[in-house]
């Protein structure tokens, strides 16, 4: 299977209808991925059919559990871009901001969406703990970023009153959610199967009690 097949064959299984041109600009972004990664170390996955399991679709499979969360997302500890840019591609009309502590990974970043045309995408390169936008996201995400009650304690800043702090994990953490703070709600923990991919994925949406 090439990897355009094996992208098209799990955006059926997910039930997603992409915008015209964006299953180009996925591949175009794995593509560019791939030639960075060479010099910036972006990934450990470098085989091109990993790369849209573990990568485009891994990140695509939270698109239907973030719908009813309508407005900015910020992907913090974006890395390689991962899930923003997927993310950012599959709904042009949701602002996206990448934000990552390396300024390596930031001009990457920052090319990316140059050259994939990404109008919905901005970049912000420093520390989360130092981070104080004028306004906060309805949504923010975490791919791994670091444990629940870490990524709750660097980001719940970020969010806005009403939003969600979205954390994408593999196996259900029960552990990790023992260690939530009181005035976290984590009690959202949404199972995804995502496509060509053996192995758990969950994601645990967290709201900020008043």
């Amino acid at each position: 299977m090439t990897p355009q097949a094996a992208l098209e064959r799990g955006l059926l299984e997910l039930a997603l209808v992409l915008p015209s041109g964006a299953t180009e600009k996925l591949m175009a972004y794995l593509r560019l991925l791939a030639k960075w990664n060479q010099t910036y170390n972006l990934t450990a996955i470098r085989d091109p059919l990993q790369s849209v399991s573990h990568h485009l679709l891994d990140s695509l499979a939270v698109m239907g559990e973030l719908s009813d969360c309508a407005g900015t997302l910020a992907d913090v500890g974006s890395g390689g871009g991962l899930p923003g840019i997927p993310l950012a591609i599959a709904d042009p009309e949701r602002h996206v901001t990448l934000n990552d502590a390396s300024e390596k990974k930031g001009a990457f970043l920052r090319q990316a969406a140059i050259e994939l045309g990404l109008s919905n995408v901005t970049v912000h390169v420093g520390r989360v703990e130092d981070w104080h936008p004028a306004t906060g996201f309805a949504v923010v995400i975490s791919r791994g970023l670091a444990s629940l009650a870490d990524f709750l304690a660097r980001c719940r800043h970020l969010v806005a009153p009403a939003g969600v702090l979205a954390a994408m994990k593999g196996v259900y953490p029960h552990d990790e959610l023992a260690q939530v703070p009181v005035d976290c709600d984590c009690t959202e923990v949404r199972r995804l199967k995502v496509p060509l991919l053996d192995a758990e994925r969950h994601l645990v949406l967290c709201r900020i009690g008043s």
